[in-house]
């Protein structure tokens, strides 16, 4: 069984992936690279902001904000023990 490949954007809340790769290109491409968000690499999703953009992520002991639209750009595949996990409750 192949593992699914998802935009980061669709990262559940408290869910953990792991970065496969990404699309963009240019100026963008390279501020992700730079913030280490590079193929290999464990990403877990910590919290969404009240209107759903921009989500706050832990990616190498960092938390960085990404808008939905840098997120959609990057490529990744679930955690498997993270699957079907609820998002966090308050």
């Amino acid at each position: 069984m192949t593992d699914t490949i998802l935009p980061l954007s669709q990262l559940p809340n408290g869910a953990a992936g792991t970065i496969k790769y990404l699309t963009a290109q240019g100026q963008v491409r390279r501020h992700l690279l730079d913030l280490g968000l590079v193929a290999g690499s464990r990403i877990e999703s910590i919290r969404r902001s009240p209107a759903g953009d921009p989500t706050a992520f832990n990616i190498r002991g960092a938390i960085i904000a990404l808008r939905n639209e840098d997120a959609d750009q990057i490529f990744i595949t679930i955690d498997k023990t993270m699957e079907g996990k609820n998002e966090c409750h308050r």
